[in-house]
């Protein structure tokens, strides 16, 4: 009997476990290892941060669903991979032995690396459902006392969107609640102009950020590294585009959200040919490690080199669009060597993006992730924030039916107006 574990239940890992289950035959299993029994829906939390998601809306308790759909599932959480036993060792003191293994756990949040970063320092997160919710019931009590509030992201942090709508959605809701005047803001950012994402630009998004940053009166510092973080002050070092410092900032604040750098989690440490530096896991072009052969690997977890070096390291976002795309190349990869055949299948490496402003929004596609591109895509408006509401939804309930078919691609190039472009 062919076993195959998926560790990781979220974005990625419950995907992956739907699609897989999809194409197995009845003497065939499938195992998930989550440390959790919930699934969240990571990109609703800057709208838990402002109260306007309740970590209820944006959470799923998983092992019912799983047992309908016949798949094996403990929330005892991954102790270590041992890739030469074909093993997941679990906290609990038992072990999984695998056929196959995909890891989707998604990153650890490096906070330890810029000293006071982070919910048990002194900054807010959106990065976890948990710290959300703290920032919340920490802007609830900001709101009493306004002042100033510092948004952005450390050196190496790779997944910028978050950040960016954290910026614009507080900025509409003190908006909304007539105090906006009372409330100075900046966004600090390893990125060397705001809109670069990670991703070198994507059509003019860094002329729409810098425009709506103008417009809602919001300053940025760019190539800027957080050096620490203390009880109201943010010291962040702007360096000059050879990389040498150029300004220190010392930054007050009365609330603050700084996205961290990502690493990989301490199961995969240190697993000499599995992950790069910072253990992320080494894929070729279909999901699969080179070294462990019959483990492969999905999501924000996945080894991808920056798209270009920037003064102050900045690294390469995975988003919905590139998940979903290689959930489905390793699925079928799976099921193609099982039966005796060579993987062919190849995940889209490229990036699709909703970023809510909570009023408003901006969307870009950029088709392949790294320029030169075939699809070099942005746009902004009401409808991206609507579109924002409607995927959360359309996510969700995937999650809750069980639903293995692939959607975001479709619906994202249906909502940009680029069907045309795919069919090309």
């Amino acid at each position: 009997m062919t076993h195959i574990v998926v560790l990781g239940a979220g974005i990625g890992g419950i995907p992956m476990a739907y699609e897989m289950k999809e194409q197995m035959k009845k003497d065939e299993e499938i195992t998930v290892i989550s440390n959790t029994d919930t699934f969240q829906f990571v990109p609703s939390n800057p709208w838990v941060a402002v109260n306007w998601r309740t970590k209820n809306d944006i959470c799923i308790d998983m092992p019912k669903i799983f047992k309908k759909k016949g798949i094996n599932f403990t929330s005892a959480g991954a102790k270590k991979v041992h890739p030469d036993k074909n093993q997941v060792e679990l906290n609990d003191g038992t072990s999984v032995d695998y056929d196959f293994l995909v890891i989707a756990t998604g990153p650890e949040l490096a906070f330890d690396e810029v000293p006071g970063l982070g919910p048990e320092g002194h900054t807010h997160s959106v990065c976890h459902v948990d710290h959300a919710v703290a920032a919340g019931q920490a802007y609830e009590k900001f709101l009493e006392n306004p002042g100033p509030i510092v948004i952005g992201a450390a050196a190496g942090a790779s997944c910028f969107g978050p950040a960016l709508e954290m910026a614009m959605i507080i900025e509409t809701d003190l908006r909304k609640r007539k105090i906006r005047d009372k409330v100075p803001m900046t966004y600090v950012t390893p990125e060397p102009y705001v809109g670069h994402l990670g991703l070198g630009g994507v059509g003019d998004t860094k002329g729409m950020v810098e425009s709506i940053m103008r417009e809602r009166h919001i300053n940025w510092i760019c190539n800027a590294k957080i050096t620490k973080c203390e009880d109201g002050k943010i010291f962040a070092t702007e360096h000059n585009p050879d990389g040498t410092p150029k300004t220190d900032h010392e930054l007050d604040n009365a609330w603050s959200m700084i996205l961290p750098a990502f690493r990989g989690i301490d199961p995969v440490k240190g697993i000499e040919g599995l992950g790069n530096p910072r253990d992320f896991i080494i894929v070729d072009k279909n999901q699969r490690n080179p070294k462990y052969q019959n483990i492969f690997s999905v999501g924000v977890c996945i080894a991808i080199p920056p798209v270009e070096v920037t003064p102050v390291p900045t690294g390469c976002p995975k988003t919905g669009f590139m998940i979903e795309s290689m959930v489905t190349a390793t699925a079928h990869n799976i099921r193609d060597i099982i039966d005796g055949k060579e993987p062919t299948q190849e995940g889209t490496w490229s990036a699709a993006c909703l970023a809510d402003f909570g009023d408003g929004g901006a969307a870009f596609v950029a088709v392949p992730q790294i320029p030169p591109r075939n699809i070099n895509w942005s746009s902004e408006g009401k409808w991206v924030h609507l579109a924002k509401i409607a995927f959360e939804k359309y996510f969700l309930r995937k999650i809750r039916k069980g639903i293995s078919e692939p959607g975001f691609e479709k619906h994202m190039l249906k909502l940009a107006g680029l069907s045309r472009l795919k069919k090309d």
